[in-house]
């Protein structure tokens, strides 16, 4: 039971909490105050581990008490995860940047004989995977552009071959949108296409590609990309053949926070139908070098707004990250009091967002996730990417399962 107290109609309300939870909860600073009346409602439901609305999540944007609103984002937090910080160590690959979408969000995709243009041989990119591979990663996140001339084989073969070469390492491949355009190229159902993944050694998939799911946002910002509807049925599909996802959210461009509230309700129905979303990953956008690029950048405050709604809205969600490499590191730290229980990886060589201006390092050692976790006073745990402990031995590693 979470008892609250209102003592005056027009005096903050206070809550005080009594931990009956095996969890080990981070000291608290203090009880929940706040000013906002159209916080005071949502506090006793989240408080009472009651479902949030749509006009719940409009009002958390809309707030001007930050602090308030975070506190209760932390407060879920801690009530999942204690004190505990996630990271991983992990090598992202991006194999062919040529792509057919032309997106206007996008600086990191190219026309086939465009400058800048490449498409690695598939010796390249197991060359490219072992390069990373100094610090034993637990995790390869592949994601590219939709090549017009590539065969559906080139990205089975790929995936084989990383297989046979790193069996210990998790493949987290592919976005829906990645699949949708293969499958459509190899004249396969998304079942089918999908299945022949899994059986080349795809093991997860990253969220990447939701964007905003608003029909009106996506006819601005990537009109040649699936809509939303067919990136959750294909998120569907695949939670139902067995492999997990995660799931993004695109924000700071030309959407509105109704737009962001019915982005997370939608992903957080086919949650409660397949339970196959391991992870939130919102994204700030960058617009440097794109067709937006007259957009302002996010500010730390909507980025660490983003955090706490996300947090309290996804309420089915185990895990929201903060993506180290969009929001920077400084960001990534604060928000792990804002409702980020995890900061992703190493990542090693990030080309997408850093191909959209983002000023963040490439990629950064194991030692520095755990010195940031640590200072932002959180308990670093290493993950892999089903969020098992990993254990290191030297230049090994166990997975305890």
């Amino acid at each position: 039971m979470w008892p609250g107290r209102n003592t005056e109609a027009n005096s903050p309300v206070e809550y005080h909490r009594e931990v009956s939870s095996p969890i080990t909860f981070a000291p608290e600073r203090h009880s929940f105050q706040t000013d906002d009346a159209r916080l005071r409602p949502i506090a006793e439901k989240v408080l009472a581990k009651q479902r949030l609305d749509f006009n719940d999540g409009v009002a958390l944007y809309r707030s001007g008490d930050i602090l308030a609103v975070g506190w209760l984002a932390n407060f879920v937090r801690e009530r999942l995860h204690g004190n505990v910080a996630y990271f991983n160590v992990n090598r992202h690959i991006n194999p062919t940047n040529v792509c057919v979408a032309a997106c206007r969000l996008c600086a990191f995709g190219r026309r086939k004989d465009g400058p800048g243009a490449y498409t690695m041989a598939l010796e390249e990119a197991w060359q490219t995977a072992a390069s990373g591979y100094n610090e034993a990663v637990t995790e390869f996140h592949i994601v590219g552009g939709l090549h017009p001339d590539l065969p559906f084989q080139y990205f089975l073969d790929l995936v084989a071959g990383l297989k046979e070469r790193f069996p210990q390492v998790h493949i987290k491949a592919f976005t829906m949108v990645e699949v949708a355009y293969l499958a459509k190229r190899a004249k396969l159902s998304i079942a089918e296409t999908l299945t022949k993944m899994k059986e080349s050694g795809v093991d997860s998939m990253p969220g990447g590609g939701a964007e905003i799911f608003s029909d009106r946002v996506r006819h601005i910002i990537c009109d040649h990309k699936i809509d939303g509807d067919e990136w959750l049925e294909t998120a569907r599909t695949a939670h139902q053949l067995g492999l997990r996802s995660n799931a993004t959210m695109l924000y700071g461009h030309v959407e509105n926070d109704e737009d962001r509230v019915d982005h997370m309700l939608r992903l957080r129905a086919v949650q409660d139908d397949t339970g196959g979303f391991q992870t939130f990953i919102p994204l700030a956008f960058h617009p440097a070098h794109t067709a937006l690029d007259h957009l302002p950048t996010t500010t730390g405050l909507t980025d660490i707004r983003q955090i706490a709604v996300s947090r309290l809205l996804l309420d089915n969600f185990s895990h929201i990250k903060a993506y180290w490499q969009m929001m920077t590191a400084k960001i990534a730290q604060i928000s792990l009091r804002f409702g980020a229980d995890d900061i992703d990886g190493t990542v090693v060589e990030e080309k997408i967002y850093h191909d959209a201006g983002a000023t963040t390092p490439q990629g950064m050692r194991r030692s520095d996730l755990v010195r940031l976790i640590r200072e932002a006073g959180r308990e670093p745990v290493e993950r892999d990417t089903l969020y098992r402990n990993v254990v290191r031995h030297e230049d090994t590693f166990t997975v305890a399962v």
